[in-house]
């Protein structure tokens, strides 16, 4: 019945599988019925007993009436101990199947890609030539945070990082899947707190590296995708390194950069916007550049980027398993011991009756 329900079922016959418990090799379940075909087709042991030879056996035969049989005298087990039998027999063949128990399901998440935000601090940020939900004047700043918090939302499963840039770069929030912390660091970001310029091709740098050393730290991780959002509203101004010259290291070393330019093209000084080095750093990327005069074009530039950057979530579960054979064998160990040792009481206090005429004639020998 067992095995039937293991074919209607489809599943498959080397890991049969319930709710709970799972028996790893249930093949070993169509020896149950093993006692029985030895009982109905082995003869029973009979214990042999002492004969004694005479040379008139024919003539006690003839004068008894009763054809002869073997001189052997077949012992009979009582209720309780072909139940303990019995027990001990299922027990033997359900720890062959080495039953296992599955404890509730776990699941592991595993993370996709590393998400490098840089964003621009110069003073330029505080201008407030952006509209809120609300209908009012905010920063560029603020309107950037806004927007980075709605991204941050979608991007289940990648880690985040911050740098932020002025007249240096420096890391604001390492990489991290806790998006709340992430976005707390965020909200304490303020406008010229790296100063008042627009070091864009250190910042990137400082993105590369960053890189280089998470994944010196996660060596037996599986290489994960890695992708900098640089956001901006100035031209370069002083770095250290050339915007278009870190581009080309981190393609090099496999690095995406998504470039965003906030603010009016049309501006001269150093907040202009440079828009071809912009193009520039993302196709030596292989990303693409933004240009974000309000907010609706600001999202638009973020909803383009997901789309660009889907999300490499995947999350997989396990359950944890226990065999139990072995206590499956300490019971049927303890069960032999148990009968054993209420025979022998048995016998030596309660011994067994001499057996009736009938019992004898049919047992002894002829």
């Amino acid at each position: 019945m067992l095995l039937a329900s293991i074919g209607i079922t489809g599943l498959d016959i080397s890991q049969f599988q319930w709710s709970s418990v799972e028996l790893v090799h249930p093949l070993w379940l169509l020896l149950l019925p093993l006692p029985l075909v030895i009982y109905h087709l082995i003869p029973a042991y009979r214990t042999k007993k002492k004969a004694t030879k005479v040379p008139f056996f024919q003539l006690l035969v003839d004068a008894l009436g009763e054809p002869p049989r073997q001189g052997a005298h077949q012992l009979k087990a009582r209720w309780w101990q072909r139940a303990v039998l019995l027990v001990a027999w299922i027990l033997v063949v359900l720890a062959l199947t080495k039953p296992t128990l599955l404890g509730p399901p776990q699941y592991r998440e595993s993370i996709g890609r590393d998400v490098m935000v840089v964003l621009d601090l110069s003073g330029s940020m505080a201008e407030e030539d952006f509209i809120s939900r609300q209908g009012k004047k905010v920063s560029r700043l603020d309107a950037a945070k806004d927007v980075l918090n709605e991204f941050a939302d979608g991007r289940k499963g990648d880690r985040l990082g911050m740098i932020l840039f002025g007249d240096a770069a420096f890391v604001q929030a390492p990489f991290t899947a806790d998006h709340q912390a992430w976005r707390e660091l965020l909200g304490q970001t303020s406008v010229a707190m790296a100063g008042p310029s627009t070091r864009l091709g250190d910042a990137i740098g400082l993105a590369i590296k960053v890189f280089e050393n998470q994944q010196e730290d996660s060596s037996n991780e599986s290489e994960r995708e890695k992708v900098a959002i640089v956001l901006t509203d100035g031209n370069d101004t002083g770095s250290f390194v050339e915007p278009i010259d870190a581009a080309k290291v981190a393609a090099v070393k496999g690095v995406r950069i998504h470039m965003i330019a906030m603010g009016d093209p049309r501006t001269v000084g150093e907040q202009a916007l440079d828009m071809e080095t912009i193009r520039r750093v993302a196709s030596e990327t292989g990303g693409e550049s933004f240009e974000a005069l309000d907010r609706d074009s600001l999202t638009a530039a973020y909803q383009v980027i997901s789309e660009l950057e889907p999300r490499l979530y995947e999350s997989t579960s396990f359950r944890p398993k226990q065999s139990i054979h072995h206590y499956l064998v300490s019971i049927v160990i303890g069960l032999v011991l148990v009968a054993f040792t209420v025979a022998s009481v048995t016998r030596r206090f309660f011994p067994v009756q001499p057996r009736s005429a009938e019992d004898k004639k049919a047992g002894d020998t002829l």
